[in-house]
This record gives C-alpha cells, sequence and structure tokens, in this order.
C-alpha cells in the first residue's frame, strides 16, 4: 500500500516577513495568505523546510515545437526553483531524444517521460491531468512531498522557493488579477462540468502553474480528469481545457495559499507597479506557428 508522505505546510500569517503590502491582497476570504514579494521572510522558511527534508516534484510538457522552450524553462529552473533542495522534474516529450543537455545540480535530478504526439494542442493540455495522475501513482508516493506542474513555454526570472509551498496552491492569472469576476472567462455553459454561474467564483487562475502536496494535487488531477472525459463523452470541450476544469474544482476546493501573479506572469505585458518581481513568466511567442492547430 503506497502511503503519502504527510507534511504540514508553512502558512501561518505569522511567518510573514512585513504587512507593508497594503498596495493588494495578502489573505483570500477564507484566509489563505496570498504570497507577494515582502510578505514572507525566506530565510526563515527555508530553515524550516530544511529540517523536513523535503523533495520537491515538478512536471513540464514538452511536446512538439514545445521542445524549443525546454532549454530555457531548466536552465532558469537550475538557477531560481527550489535552490538547495532536493528537486525531481519530469519532462513529459514526444521527442525523447532532442532532450537538451542540462548540468544539474546535487539533489537535482532529471526524468524524461515518453508520450505519443498529438495533432491537437487542446488534447495535449487535456492529457496533462491524466498524466500528472497516474505519475503520482506509479512514481511519486513514496519519493516526492510536493509537486508543481508547469508550462514549458516559460522560463523563471527569479526565486520561486518554500513560500509557494501548501497544500493546494493556486496561482492567479496575470490577465485577470486586476478585473471584476464578471470577465473573468470561467466556462459558463451548464453542460460542461467545469461549469461556473455568473456571480460565483473566486479569483481566475492559471492551468500553467499549480501545485501543492501530492496527495492534494492527485485528488485534482483524479478529479478534472474525469470530469473532462465525462464531458468529452458528450461532445463538450470547456472554454479553455483543463484550466477551466482547474477554476471549477478550486472554486469548489478552496486553495490554501495563493500565489501572486508574480509566479507566472507574461512578457507581452508590461510590469504593474504592484508587482514588485517577476519570478515566473510566459515567453512571447507565436501560436500559429507552435501548436498544431490554432
Amino acid at each position: 500500500v503506497h502511503v503519502f508522505h504527510r507534511f504540514v505546510p508553512i502558512e501561518q500569517e505569522e511567518l510573514t516577513a512585513d504587512r507593508s503590502r497594503n498596495d493588494v491582497v495578502t489573505v483570500t476570504p477564507w484566509l489563505a495568505p496570498v504570497v507577494w514579494e515582502g510578505t514572507f521572510n525566506p530565510v526563515l522558511l527555508d530553515s524550516i523546510y530544511k529540517l523536513q527534508n523535503i523533495t520537491v516534484a515538478a512536471t513540464v510538457f514538452a511536446v512538439g515545437k514545445y521542445v524549443k522552450f525546454l532549454k530555457d524553462f531548466l536552465q532558469t529552473a537550475e538557477q531560481h526553483f527550489f535552490v538547495g533542495f532536493k528537486v525531481h522534474i519530469y519532462v513529459f516529450t514526444d521527442q525523447p531524444d532532442g532532450m537538451p543537455q542540462i548540468e544539474m545540480a546535487a539533489d537535482r535530478q532529471l526524468t524524461v517521460v515518453p508520450v505519443p504526439s498529438s495533432k491537437r494542442w487542446q488534447e495535449i493540455s487535456a492529457r496533462r491531468m491524466e498524466l500528472i495522475q497516474k505519475l503520482i501513482d506509479e512514481k511519486l508516493r513514496n519519493n516526492s512531498d510536493y509537486i508543481f506542474c508547469l508550462d514549458v513555454d516559460s522560463k523563471f526570472h527569479g526565486r520561486w522557493g518554500t513560500e509557494s509551498l501548501g497544500g493546494l496552491v493556486a496561482v492567479i492569472h496575470p490577465g485577470y488579477y486586476r478585473n471584476n469576476r464578471s470577465v473573468f472567462p470561467y466556462e459558463r455553459r451548464p453542460k460542461s462540468r467545469a461549469y461556473i454561474a455568473t456571480g460565483e467564483g473566486d479569483f481566475y487562475y492559471c492551468g500553467g502553474a499549480f501545485g501543492g502536496l501530492l496527495q492534494e494535487v492527485h485528488q485534482l488531477a483524479k478529479t478534472c480528469h474525469a470530469n473532462f472525459e465525462a464531458d468529452a463523452k458528450e461532445g463538450t470541450e470547456a472554454a479553455w481545457q483543463e484550466e477551466s476544469h482547474l477554476n471549477r474544482y478550486m472554486w469548489i476546493n478552496k486553495p490554501s495559499k495563493v500565489l501572486s501573479p508574480e509566479y507566472l506572469w507574461q512578457d507581452f505585458k508590461a510590469r504593474d507597479p504592484e508587482v514588485h518581481i517577476i519570478r515566473f513568466s510566459g515567453v512571447v511567442k507565436n501560436y500559429a506557428d507552435i501548436r498544431p492547430n490554432v
């Protein structure tokens, strides 16, 4: 019988470095912290988690022309993603022979997981939840404590570390964090299992970055995959595929920690004044060039 490691994430507000961020929301209505620069003490948090000897897994999907982003993703992860901790990155790719050579620090590993190609980028997106669930079941339960699922067409620019750890962790989408929820691109058709009614919802979360404790992410992936499959059998595809299903899941199952748009900015956007640092950001790209269908 597989047993998940049991760690208690450090999510208490008293570990904040200061309370000077009056310009942004730093706690959700359900009292989960919202992590911004200046709201945590990195030295204190790192020292606590070092004692727990944690291992952090990360998944990234590089299928088709998206392999071109893999080198930058992996190189910048070495510089910024949980530096000094045990990290195991799993790369799902249809081109395992084309993996870039990356020199990794001690206690950091890279595993390539071959997957088939796809003619539709929506299918690649949809299958991620299924593959993440399978990875946790088959490989991670006894050797990792946390997992983050990240988009490959992005790179790190600043620290992403222990301040991001929690039970279920969501990232606020940089394109909508200043907007009223009435304009969020939730799935609005009741026939889809990703449906969120007008007037409901909290934040709009990224599908390109989420994570948490293994058991929490396993449940999210399992539920989103099952709902996606059930929709597909009825001829329905949610507006934004897995991102729509993730938003529905996190509306019902509130994340215990929310990361600010620092944790997945967009390179084509000018940095807003309240964003003091960009930690991880989607690179500018031509979707017509990299997606098998647009």
